[in-house]
């Protein structure tokens, strides 16, 4: 009971020392890292910034990047990821949707696939087989490749441009990034350009789109992607822009699709714009005897 007295009494003694900022831990102070801001800051109007998007969308006729891909599969209900070998492969775009990727591994082929934003197909040498779809997948595949549908990876080669019935709106933050080399923080200001449309038949607008500029050079490093319900479907970072023949284009791309739990990164070696594409490079052919798999 006495030694319950005493340690009151002390509790009554340090609590108005405490308060009063006088207290037996000896307070120590710390210095704070200085967020170091950029050296240039661009302004623009939510109109220029929109134009300027437009503009760069309505240039590109075509593109085609040589590239070398990683891709990998998390699977976090089974504790699970899968990181697949690197592979060099070669891209086509034509607008309005026209695709073309092909993948190899050491001069071998590893896949081969066509796509008009419709329909797909895709070869497998190693498995010998082809797998075609259209439109979205109804049946489920084991093989978590199988169930994509390409136009998401289009959308993510090119930032589009604003259609008629879009809606927008800009914002301009400043976001604190780490620099984790030299021990410091950036103070990162960006503008924010928020893409939505309205549902058919309806006056709900849903997010369509929301893409990320960095105020020093006012080009895009983030976009993400939302299905017609509102739900994210595809998120994609752009970083270390270069020249090519007079164009700038980021020479690392990353594409999650978050639903998949599927990572690509591409790191892009060359890229050329506005080239002629034939319509015969775009097509997959057949190898004979490969199974054809319909994935409708």
């Amino acid at each position: 009971m006495n030694a319950c007295r005493r340690l009151a009494r002390c509790g009554a003694l340090l609590l108005p020392l405490m308060l009063t900022g006088c207290s037996f831990f000896f307070p120590t102070n710390r210095k704070l890292p200085m967020p170091k801001t950029a050296l240039v800051t661009q302004n623009i109007s939510p109109e220029e910034l929109v134009s300027r998007l437009n503009q760069r969308w309505s240039a590109i006729n075509t593109l085609t990047a040589t590239v070398e891909m990683q891709a990998s599969v998390t699977k976090s209900k089974q504790g699970v990821a899968t990181d697949y070998p690197g592979v060099h492969g070669n891209i086509l775009l034509r607008k309005p949707s026209d695709m073309r990727v092909l993948g190899r591994y050491f001069g071998v082929s590893v896949f081969d696939m066509a796509s008009n934003g419709d329909c797909f197909t895709l070869s497998i040498p190693h498995d010998n087989k082809v797998v075609k779809g259209c439109g979205p997948s109804k049946t489920k595949s084991a093989n978590t490749w199988e169930n994509l549908r390409p136009r998401f990876f289009f959308d993510a080669m090119l930032v589009r441009g604003l259609e008629s019935d879009d809606q927008y709106s800009v914002t301009s933050e400043t976001f604190m990034v780490e620099d984790a080399a030299k021990k410091r923080l950036l103070s990162v200001p960006n503008y924010i350009l928020r893409i939505t449309r309205y549902k058919p038949g309806s006056q709900k607008e849903t997010p369509a789109r929301v893409v990320y500029f960095h105020r020093d050079d006012l080009l895009p490093y983030q976009q993400d992607v939302y299905d017609s319900e509102g739900t994210i479907e595809t998120q994609v970072t752009y970083s270390a822009y270069q020249d090519f023949e007079g164009s700038k284009y980021p020479s690392s791309v990353t594409i999650k699709r978050p639903l998949e739990e599927i990572q690509i990164v591409l790191s892009v070696e060359d890229v050329h714009e506005n080239l002629p594409l034939a319509n015969d490079q775009f097509v997959v052919q057949t190898p004979e005897g490969a199974t054809i798999v319909n994935r409708d």
